[in-house]
């Protein structure tokens, strides 16, 4: 259990005092805003004191700026077909971001080239200054219209996906609640559901590959403008991916196919021997194989809400005190309904500390996962909260998803409080270490398609599906037949809204899933060491190297075959166990 200044950061729902923008400062327009970076830009510096002042002043403005942003995000992502809220976040990404770009280098160029640099704790700074670079490295003035332009078309995603419903027994549906009767033991409804969520994507399936063509073309404008032979490769320098290479990847890819493939064969054929069916389709993949109801773990966001706090209490009263504070501040915006955009997030607010879980529940075991999931997001932010610089509370993905995928597997052994019956607590269980074991493959299939998607920018729609398809079928669903289903196939990654909005963001969910079952390997032998190394780990913020922070929770950096398949072996034997 952590010591109450820990405890303290899950308490505190005040904003800091600011020290150099004054309590009023507010976004209103690039001029409201443009003094204080000529200011920093301007200002002399002449000891490493006045430097390290100057970073602060820099960062709290920075803060600022995000927090305004991620606002202006988060309540359209809320409601996309509010016309006022998609307007003022656009007002920031046309109006504001354009004018900081060309600011932010050179307050980077002022930095590097301070003569007090060198007098900087090496340790301290080390790993902020080498992003420093990177960065300096990779800018380009003219890829500030294209990078607005790509952020403005990214939008129309969220737009696309959003507003898509489908009419189920007489009942309007986002796709996520109709993706709920993917669990009734009626394979029927199965079918009805599943083939009505897909024909629903297909009708845009056009739209969305024409939004995936140009954004391809902007990507590789930026590259080919920042000195990259592709948009991978900028990727990988833009994303601080220090200790790996593209190459490590695929090599990654390769031992996922290998060594967690099989076993996912082998899950599959269970399935179909346990369900009685002659072959496998699609829609048989959700259902529980014991033929009972589709766990139901709560009924309202409310619940969900409530009984993961009880949860995170039983762990730690700390990472209880977190969603409470979130709560109290009406921070959770977490059922699903019409008009709001896909997916899950944890938005960290750079001033306040306190962050924004969005999520959309439908009454779930998979809810019940992505709130633990966006909760340990949550507590990575309150525990960095602090941390003096706001580039240190942002970690890169390996790191940030080891919080969250950690916190999954971490929480296990309290989810009677969604689970009261032995029986459904098991089926529970055994269904997430599936779904642990199956991230592996899918995300080895996004990844890998976004490699070739950009080593190749000039392809074709044709080519695209073509691609698509060969790589769905070496990673997944070999034992499952769709025939009569070849149409729906080729578009099946358009559902990923990763490839749209955060290119290259997504390897690193398979390798925080390693880290995370390292964790919980830890765990079950010594609960309280393995807590606490995650939270020593995760207070750590981006102060350190990535390796070193895994070593901080007692694990390794490592995606090796052999470590893959050590760990998965584990995760075998654990569902053997319940």
């Amino acid at each position: 259990m952590l010591s109450s200044p820990a405890a303290d950061l899950a308490t505190d729902t005040q904003r800091p005092p600011r020290q150099y923008l004054p309590e009023t400062f507010a976004v209103t327009d690039w001029a409201a805003i443009e003094p204080y970076f000529t200011e920093l830009r301007d200002r002399e510096i002449t000891s490493a004191a006045e430097l390290e002042r100057w970073l602060l002043n820099r960062s709290e403005l920075e803060a600022a700026l995000s927090e305004d942003l991620a606002w202006r995000y988060i309540r359209m992502t809320c409601d996309t077909q509010d016309a006022a809220r998609t307007e003022a976040f656009q007002f920031f990404v046309n109006e504001i971001e354009p004018h900081v770009a060309p600011y932010d280098h050179a307050l980077n160029e002022k930095m590097l080239a301070s003569e007090f640099l060198s007098e900087l704790d090496e340790a301290r700074y080390r790993v902020f200054i080498r992003s420093v670079r990177q960065a300096l490295e990779i800018y380009r003035p003219e890829n500030i219209a294209l990078k607005t332009e790509i952020s403005t078309q990214q939008q129309q995603y969220a737009a696309l996906a959003g507003a898509m419903t489908v009419t189920l027994d007489g009942e309007e549906l986002t796709l996520p609640r109709a993706a709920d009767r993917l669990k009734s033991p009626d394979r029927q409804v199965r079918e009805t559901a599943w083939r009505a969520v897909q024909e629903r994507r297909l009708q845009d399936a056009k739209p969305l590959d024409e939004l995936f063509t140009r954004l391809i073309g902007l990507r590789h404008q930026v590259a080919l403008n920042a000195g990259f032979a592709n948009f991978r490769d900028y990727m990988f320098a833009a994303l601080g991916r220090f200790d790996y290479t593209p190459q490590d990847t695929l090599n990654f890819h390769r031992a996922i196919r290998e060594t967690v493939v099989p076993l996912i064969d082998n899950l599959d054929l269970e399935r179909r021997q346990d369900l009685n069916l002659p072959e496998l389709r699609p829609w048989d993949l959700d259902v529980d194989v014991s033929g009972q109801a589709p766990l139901r773990p709560f009924e309202t966001g409310a619940e969900l809400l409530e009984k993961t706090t009880v949860v995170f209490d039983r762990l730690d009263p700390f990472l209880g005190q977190c969603l409470r504070t979130m709560g109290q501040m009406g921070n959770l915006d977490l059922e699903s309904r019409k008009g709001k955009a896909p997916g899950g997030y944890n938005y960290p607010l750079d001033e306040t500390g306190v962050p924004f879980i969005f999520m959309n529940a439908t009454s779930s075991l998979r809810d019940v996962v992505t709130m633990l999931h966006e909760g340990g997001h949550a507590v990575h932010s309150f525990l960095t909260r602090r941390l003096p610089l706001g580039a240190d509370k942002h970690p890169p993905s390996e790191v940030a998803e080891l919080a969250s995928m950690s916190m999954e597997l971490l929480s296990l052994d309290h989810w009677d409080v969604f689970f009261s019956d032995p029986d459904e607590l098991r089926r529970a269980k055994r269904t997430h270490l599936e779904s642990v074991l199956e991230t592996f493959p899918w995300v080895a299939t996004i990844d890998k398609f976004q490699h070739w998607v950009y080593e190749h920018p000039t392809h074709s729609e044709q080519q695209r599906h073509a691609r698509w398809v060969e790589l769905f079928d070496e990673f997944n669903q070999r034992t499952v037949s769709w025939q009569g289903l070849e149409h729906i196939k080729p578009y099946l990654w358009q559902k990923q809204l990763h490839l749209y909005e955060v290119p290259f963001y997504y390897i690193e969910y398979a390798m925080a899933q390693l880290g995370a079952i390292a964790v919980w390997r830890n765990y079950r032998q010594n609960p309280q060491a393995a807590l606490q190394g995650y939270q020593r780990a995760l207070a750590l913020g981006y102060t350190a190297p990535i390796g070193d922070i895994y070593a901080a929770a007692g694990i390794r950096f490592d995606f090796s075959t052999e470590y893959l398949r050590t760990l998965a072996d584990f995760v075998q034997d654990e569902m053997a166990r319940l």
